[in-house]
Formats: structure tokens, C-alpha cells, sequence
């Protein structure tokens, strides 16, 4: 081809002048290729030498690592080309535990990778040394606003615990797939609901109108027995957010989050709410958190952890049925739904509910002093929605001189018999696992210690002590009657489903509990046998109930047992027909198998749980136990133990109870939360304090576990205001 048509020529050694200019321009190619290459999106290791942010070139992290030593923000350098991405709120991976010597062109380096949130941008870091480098941004979504952060913090002070432990509560685990997904739009807000079944309740609509007005109207609400409690919560929602806010509710388990996100979808419509429960599966879990995160929705209702969901502008929190030891976290620091919701009406002045069936001392202590107001309907209404309690009385002795003693005594075969002809009936059974406490065998109070309260218990036969300060008991005797026998409470049967399915052959029998619950029963004639908390619904309602083994609910060994015990037999009771709403030709039957004297017995025969929880309160008080008082328990090695108690800048006037031994735990069982690891001895102390001094002691308590963490001893588990106590 000819110079003409566009070859250059060849120069006299005879190389083609296009081969070099084609040559250079793959040389510029291939040098472009190489440069963006050595270019990563992000450097884990170092970010050694990269330019920093030109503003705001410091992040404040906080790392997701739990002792409570490490329970502070660290400043970490921003390069620049994370500057857009790195902003407050979202998760990162940083070099942690870089020791002073490992600097290379003024980063840091060494440590482990580890996860963490940005808190914070600043100019300047109050470290004058050099810092290590973000390592990468993990997502640019912002999880961790400053609403959450606060109330973390919170939590996290309130419990003796770290932030960063509050925090893997508090947020779920990152879906990729769920995070690329787009929200739906937020819908615009609903109009005001009707007040419906809440006109039942005198305080009822003027509480709604005040959450639909904009209001923070706070309320411990005793809901009346039957099936409206559900849609009452969904009204109650629907009207916070007529308001353009939020609205938040916790309850205890799967089966009652169905129940009410049923109700909230009838009342509110699709698209309006999520529902926040562990069932979901970790990406459907954190497409529904983000919905909520972003703003798309602003109703939830859930189990524990929706406790903190991150709803906006958040005009309404409640808990239904705050008694459950659901609510509490089985994890460090061990935070109760109760008072996590109660910090967040404080924090972000929210709307407060508190509902439940019956009533427990917590929610009588809001409104002794004050904080809530009581929610409830008139004596005439309790009376026509709930259903006849009886129990083995005076009376019903003399007709049949057995009845004390058997464990079904003729009323009780009369109730199922008549109760069957109507419907289902319910036979509420506790659980194998309750294990009877000692009680005056004249009067059955239950025998407490003479030094600080605590229950007794007797190892074995030569010997009694206290199960909280462990000082023995020579000389015991009641302070009722002054008897000097102690009985312990009889326990359930295993085979009351065969015994009832032998005595009535033609009838169905079916079971519900631990490893099979139902949800809901059929309307048709069935015997229902069911552990407390397993209860199904029944279409219709229960013609009859019996709650059998009374004692077995009241002998337990704890300080909640009547309480506890009133709170089971409520919750079962309440899925009986009323009176005044019956089906099917009559009213409902409860029969209660304890004692008919015992208090708990009696406020269930009056279906008044407000004022049982009144007078608990007022008792606790002049004992000192919580939650008039204060207490952190302290388990571990005896040793240990008592170092931390030793260590700890406690508030003046603390009581330290025991420390005393715990039961060991077999191999092969399930361990709760603060019980020992299997073949290991611990001890337990507990601490108590007066009311007002609770704040000091968590962080007394706190501090002496960051000292011993930073010396690399061994920390003792630390619990604030247990469950458990004995």
C-alpha cells in the first residue's frame, strides 16, 4: 500500500513509525490498567500513605467489642476516598489493638480486624499519636442514628453492661441481598379509629384522643378478659399514627404477635406496619428492619428485640403482658423490655402502655408514684366479661370430705362433664420443672429467714438456711400462726391427659405445651390439656377450665410465686366465655385447685389483679424487696466474687446478701442466665440498695468489672434487678 493512501513511511533502519506510535499508545493503555489496579477500592490493611479526608478527617468509632474496659469511642483516620461513604451510622472494619510501634508513613498498623459503627466525625482527634485508618467501609446504609445510640448508651448504664453488648442486641446482622432492596414509599397517615371496644374502659377514648391529638398519655392498662384485647392494641396504634407518629409494641411471644399484627392489619390495612419476630429468618427480619430504619413504616409490633426498633418520630410505646420472662434478654446485660421501653418514653417523650390481663408490681409501683395513670374498666364491667371462678371451699368440704385432698374433687368432674356438653374445656397443668419452696404446714405461709426476708430451704433434713444471705435457721417459726412444721407444695402429675382421656373415653383429648403448642382450638366438645403459657384460643371460647395443681404454682421458690402464679391463671381464665358475652347457653367455669385463703386465690375469685399487685407492693416495701429496693446479683467462683464485692465503690447503706452456693447445674441440661457452667462451683451475692440508689450501684458495679477485665481476671457474671432471687 502507497503513502498515498495514508501508510506512513518507513525510516532509513527501516521500522514502521505507525508500529511505535500503535506500541506507545498500548504502553499508555496497559500503564492506565496497571495504575487503576494498584488502586483497590479499599486497602484492609493500612490505607498506608493514602491522603486523608480534606473535613472532618477523624471518625470516632465505636467497636463492636463487649468488655466493658473497651466501652468507649476510638478515633480512627478517614481516607479520602471514603470520605462520601464514612458517615455517621454506618458499619466499618477497623485495625484494633495496634501496638505504639507499628507505624509506617504515620498510619498505625497490626491488630485485628474487627466491625464497628462511625459514631462521629471531628476535625481533630484529642490522641496525639498517629492513628490507624478506617479499613473499610462494610455499607454506606446508616444503621445506628442517634436516637439508637442514646438509648443504647442508656441501656447499657441502666444494666452494668457495655455498649458494645447492647448494641448486638439492638442491631440486627447485615443481609446484603435485603439492603440492595429499595423501601416502599411511606403511605400518608390514616384517619382517627373509632374507639370501639375501648369505650369499655372510662379513661379509654380520652386516652386515645390524646394519641391521636399528638399527646404522651401514659397508662398501665388491666385489659378485660376476652378476645378484644388485640384489636384494642391495634386502635390504640392506629390513632398514634393518625397523628403523623410512630407507634412501637412489644409483647411476649410468636403467638400473640400473630394475634395483634392480625388485628393491626384489619384496623390499619396493608403496607402500615411490620411485624418483628425471630420466625422470620435473618434476611426477611432485616428487609422489614430497614423498611422501619428508613422511614417506610412507622408501626411494629414484635418480641423482645423490636424493643429497640428504630421507628421514626415515635409517639407511642407499649408492652403487653410485661410479667413474661420472655421479656427479658437472655444475654448480656441481661435488659428488660419493661424498662427499655420506659427509658425511650423518656428519652424521645413518647406515649406509654403498659397492658396486660393482670397486673405485676412494677406496673403497680408506676402508679403509686405517679408516673402512669391507671387504665381500667369498672367493677360492674369486670364482672359481666369475666368468666365464675370457684374453688374448693368451706362448703364444698362438707359435701364431699375428699375434696381437700383429692386432685380432681367432685366440682371439678361436675365442670368438665357440664362444661363439655357446651364446648372445649381447658385443663391448665404446670410444668414438671416447678420446684416446691418450704411453707408453714399449719397455715402454708411461705417460710422466710429472720435476718433479711429471704426464702429457706433445707439441702437436707438436719439443716435450714437461707437461700439469699445463707445464715442457717436453728429456731424457725411462723410468724402467722407461730407453727413450728414446715410442708413443702405438692407438684403436678405427668399423665393428666391419660387419666382425663380414661375418665371421659368418647371425648378428644388434646395437648398443647413445650414441644407442641397450638395456636387456636376448634369451637367442638375436646379436652385441652396445656401447661401454663400454652394455652391455645378457642373458637368461641372455653365452656370450662380447670387450673389444676394450685401449689405447684404457688410453692415455687421465688419472690414472684403468687404473683406469678395469679398472672398464669389470668392469662388461661381469660379464654373462658364471660358472663355477660357468652355463647352457646351460659357463661364460663373457672375451678382453681389451691388453697381458696391464699391471696393470689382470692384476687382471682374477685378478678382484681390491681388491687393483689397494690398490696404485694406495699408488703415489698416494708421488706425491702425490689422493686421498691434496688439489687444486682453477683455470681461466679466464691473467690471471685467476693474480690468484685471487695473492689466495688459501693453506694453507702449497700446490703450485700450472702454469698451463698448454687445448685450445680447437670450436664445435659439447659443453662439460664446466671446459673454455672456444668461441673463448676459458683456462688452467688446479692446486693441491695435503696430506692434512688440504683444508678450508683450499676455503675459501682461496672467499674469494679472494668478493673478486673483490665488486669485479665476472671469476671464474675453480674445480673441488675434479676428475675430470679429466690
Amino acid at each position: 500500500m502507497s503513502s498515498d493512501n495514508g501508510r506512513p513511511e518507513r525510516d532509513p533502519a527501516g521500522r514502521d513509525p505507525g508500529a511505535d506510535l500503535q506500541g506507545s499508545e498500548q504502553l499508555a493503555l496497559i500503564r492506565e490498567t496497571v495504575r487503576k489496579a494498584k488502586v483497590p477500592k479499599a486497602k484492609p490493611r493500612t490505607w498506608r500513605g493514602a491522603a486523608l479526608a480534606r473535613e472532618l478527617p477523624v471518625a470516632k468509632v465505636l467497636v463492636d467489642k463487649g468488655p466493658v474496659h473497651l466501652d468507649k469511642l476510638w478515633d480512627y483516620a478517614v481516607p479520602a476516598e471514603m470520605d462520601a461513604e464514612a458517615r455517621p451510622g454506618v458499619r466499618v472494619r477497623v485495625r484494633f489493638g495496634a501496638g505504639t510501634g507499628k507505624v509506617r508513613e504515620g498510619r498505625r498498623e497490626g491488630g485485628g480486624l474487627l466491625d464497628g459503627y462511625i459514631v462521629e466525625r471531628v476535625a481533630e482527634s484529642d490522641f496525639r499519636g498517629p492513628l490507624a485508618a478506617v479499613a473499610q467501609v462494610v455499607s454506606p446504609e446508616p444503621v445506628l442514628g442517634p436516637g439508637l445510640l442514646a438509648l443504647c448508651r442508656a441501656v447499657a448504664d441502666r444494666y452494668a453492661g457495655s455498649l458494645a453488648d447492647v448494641l448486638q442486641l439492638a442491631l440486627p446482622k447485615r443481609n446484603v441481598r435485603a439492603e440492595r432492596e429499595p423501601s416502599p414509599p411511606p403511605l400518608p397517615p390514616p384517619g382517627v379509629p373509632a374507639p370501639g371496644s375501648w369505650e369499655r374502659y372510662p379513661a379509654g377514648p380520652g386516652f386515645l384522643d390524646a394519641l391521636a391529638g399528638g399527646g404522651t398519655p401514659r397508662a398501665v392498662w388491666t385489659a378485660l378478659p376476652g378476645p378484644h384485647w388485640p384489636r384494642e392494641w391495634a386502635v390504640a396504634v392506629a390513632a398514634t399514627l393518625a397523628s403523623g407518629r410512630g407507634a412501637l409494641v412489644v409483647v411476649p411471644d410468636g403467638r400473640t404477635a400473630a394475634r395483634v399484627d392480625a388485628a393491626l392489619t384489619e384496623v390499619l390495612g396493608a403496607g402500615r406496619h411490620v411485624l418483628l419476630t425471630a420466625d422470620l429468618g435473618p434476611e426477611e427480619r432485616y428487609r422489614r428492619w430497614l423498611a422501619v430504619s428508613r422511614g417506610s413504616v412507622r408501626a411494629v409490633v414484635g418480641t423482645r428485640a423490636a424493643m429497640f426498633a428504630p421507628v421514626r418520630d415515635l409517639g407511642l410505646v407499649g408492652i403487653w403482658d410485661d410479667g413474661d420472662h420472655s421479656h427479658s434478654d437472655i444475654h448480656a446485660p441481661y435488659p428488660h423490655a419493661r424498662d427499655v421501653l420506659l427509658l425511650r418514653a423518656v428519652h424521645e417523650r413518647t406515649g406509654f402502655l403498659l397492658g396486660d390481663l393482670g397486673r405485676t408490681v412494677e406496673a403497680a409501683q408506676l402508679v403509686e408514684n405517679g408516673w402512669a395513670r391507671p387504665l381500667e374498666a369498672d367493677r360492674e364491667t369486670v364482672r359481666a366479661a369475666a368468666p365464675l371462678i370457684r374453688t374448693v371451699d368451706e362448703g364444698e368440704t362438707a359435701r364431699d370430705a375428699q375434696a381437700r385432698a383429692a386432685r380432681l374433687p367432685t366440682l371439678a368432674w361436675q365442670t368438665v362433664r357440664e362444661g363439655l356438653t357446651r364446648g372445649p374445656v381447658l385443663v391448665q397443668v404446670p410444668r414438671r420443672g416447678y420446684v416446691p419452696r418450704l411453707a408453714c404446714e399449719r397455715c402454708r405461709e411461705p417460710a422466710r429467714c429472720a435476718h433479711c426476708s429471704g426464702p429457706l430451704e433445707a439441702p437436707d433434713a438436719g439443716t435450714l438456711h437461707c437461700a439469699w444471705c445463707g445464715r442457717p435457721e436453728a429456731a424457725w417459726h411462723c410468724r402467722e400462726c407461730g407453727g413450728v412444721r414446715l410442708r413443702a407444695s405438692v407438684v403436678g402429675a405427668r399423665r393428666t391427659a391419660e387419666e382425663l382421656g380414661r375418665a371421659f373415653p368418647d371425648v378428644p383429648v388434646r395437648t398443647s405445651g413445650r414441644d407442641h403448642i397450638l395456636a387456636t382450638v376448634p369451637g367442638r366438645p375436646a379436652l385441652v390439656v396445656a401447661t401454663p403459657g400454652a394455652e391455645p384460643v378457642a373458637e368461641g371460647g372455653y365452656a370450662a377450665a380447670l387450673l389444676l395443681d394450685g401449689w405447684a404454682l404457688l410453692g415455687r421458690p421465688d419472690l414472684r410465686a403468687g404473683e406469678e402464679a395469679l398472672r398464669r391463671w389470668l392469662d388461661a381464665a381469660a379464654l373462658v366465655r364471660g358472663h355477660g358475652e357468652a355463647a352457646g347457653g351460659g357463661g364460663g367455669t373457672v375451678v382453681v385447685l389451691a388453697e381458696p385463703t391464699q391471696r393470689p386465690v382470692q384476687a382471682l375469685v374477685r378478678w382484681d389483679p390491681a388491687g393483689y399487685a397494690a398490696r404485694e407492693l406495699a408488703e415489698r416495701a416494708q421488706l425491702g424487696f425490689p422493686p421498691v429496693s434496688r439489687m444486682a446479683a453477683v455470681a461466679g467462683p466464691a473467690e471471685a466474687v467476693t474480690e468484685l464485692i471487695a473492689a466495688a465503690p459501693l453506694p453507702e447503706g449497700t446490703e450485700t446478701l450472702g454469698p451463698v452456693p448454687l445448685p450445680l447445674t447437670e450436664p445435659g441440661r439447659p443453662r439460664r442466665p446466671g446459673q454455672p457452667p456444668p461441673g463448676e462451683e459458683w456462688h452467688r451475692a446479692l446486693l441491695r440498695v435503696r430506692p434512688g440508689q440504683g444508678s450508683a450501684l450499676a455503675a459501682a458495679v461496672k467499674a469494679a468489672k472494668a478493673q478486673r477485665l483490665a488486669r485479665g481476671e476472671k469476671d464474675p457474671a453480674v445480673r441488675i434487678d434479676p428475675l430470679d432471687i429466690g
